[in-house]
């Protein structure tokens, strides 16, 4: 069953769409855009209902204020963890892990775009995404080992190290250091930098070019690339085969098709 998204109207993050491009902006400029109990919940909710929604073919996260994400609110979150039981704190790090999941499952490619901090689950948010672009002034740091955590926060463990690799992933969770957005590009995080007055322009055309694309055959690519860490060789080159004959059924393959006879450029429907 679809699901109509674009007059979507949260009540803790700015949402707006651009066509066929969702475009979410945390909304506390004056704390650097901190997520709250409230905030984590609503993103979760959202992506877990964009699968079904027609109407949104891929997802941008812009900075606000000139910054991306400061984390978890040190008041209305660090503070109430701290006098949580056991069974409460487990039920809220389910909760966090489980926008981590929503965001690999939604089946819209998401681009991120940093400026300024993004850290804590800002930076989770970051490495969560698809794609991610920054300015030369973001600063990225897995900051839990600094408050006392574990870096094994939220699928950190998991995905940090498949984007950067094993070694620089466990300095960046042992240390809490903030990766520069050159370290950034240099070991793969970053696809791109570009200057800050550039950032939101090249984030949407980016995103905007996604979209235009086969949205069908694009969840089918996100998916594949989620679920294939986990295969043998042998097993993702199978999955692979049936992905794709799938994906040959599809109204856009054809499309595709008859624009290369026609000597046309093909204009996708996502069916």
């Amino acid at each position: 069953m679809s699901k109509t998204m674009t007059a979507l109207t949260p009540k803790h993050f700015l949402w707006r769409t651009d066509g066929a491009v969702a475009v979410i902006q945390l909304n506390r400029p004056d704390r650097k855009n901190p997520l709250t109990f409230d905030s984590y919940a609503e993103l979760r909710d959202t992506f877990r209902a964009l699968p079904y929604a027609d109407d949104v073919k891929a997802v941008v996260f812009l900075p606000n204020g000139g910054n991306f994400c400061s984390g978890g609110d040190v008041h209305d979150i660090i503070g109430p963890l701290v006098a949580m039981g056991m069974k409460d704190l487990l039920a809220f790090t389910r909760m966090t892990g489980d926008l981590v999941k929503a965001m690999l499952h939604c089946n819209k490619p998401i681009v991120s775009a940093i400026d300024g901090v993004a850290v804590g689950a800002g930076a989770i948010i970051a490495m969560a995404s698809d794609l991610r672009i920054a300015t030369p002034a973001a600063q990225t740091a897995f900051l839990f080992n600094r408050v006392g955590l574990a870096g094994c926060d939220m699928g950190a463990c998991a995905i940090l190290p498949r984007i950067i690799g094993q070694g620089r992933a466990a300095e960046l969770l042992f240390t809490g250091r903030a990766m520069t957005a050159q370290e950034g590009e240099r070991w793969g995080f970053f696809n791109k930098l570009v200057a800050a007055e550039e950032l939101e322009q090249e984030a949407l055309a980016l995103v905007r070019r996604i979209a235009a694309g086969p949205a069908f055959a694009n969840g089918i690519t996100k998916t594949q690339l989620n679920q294939e860490w986990s295969m043998s060789l042998d097993q993702a080159i199978e999955a692979e085969a049936q992905a794709q004959a799938i994906c040959m059924q599809t109204q856009d393959f054809e499309r595709a098709y008859r624009a290369f006879v026609a000597k046309q450029k093909p204009v996708f429907e996502g069916d």
